[in-house]
């Protein structure tokens, strides 16, 4: 990985929903907002899960960021949360229920 931290390696991924019409990656402050206002706050249910620590590497902090969504998702019962990597193609969905 370039000593550039703003690039992301091939293996990052973040935690994100099927009605976001915006890519994290690239529009992180529109994503946010769009997923706070929706109120699945993304960001701090990963943060619940995840395991890591600041002597881990890039490669290890990439590896249990994609553990703990993986996780989420495999136990999303309304099927909302998905896995984006910075080359992914957003096509938002149009969620029937809304978080309570």
């Amino acid at each position: 990985m370039s000593n550039n931290s703003l690039e992301t390696s091939l293996n990052e991924c973040m935690l994100s929903t099927i009605d976001n019409p915006y890519n994290p990656f690239e529009n992180f402050d529109e994503w946010y907002r769009f997923d706070m206002d929706k109120g699945w706050n993304s960001c701090g249910r990963l943060a619940r899960i995840l395991q890591i620590s600041d002597d881990m590497s890039d490669e290890e902090v990439d590896f249990e960021t994609e553990k703990a969504i993986d996780t989420i998702i495999k136990n999303d019962f309304l099927n909302v949360f998905i896995k984006v990597r910075p080359d992914s193609k957003i096509e938002p969905e149009k969620i029937e229920t809304e978080p309570a």
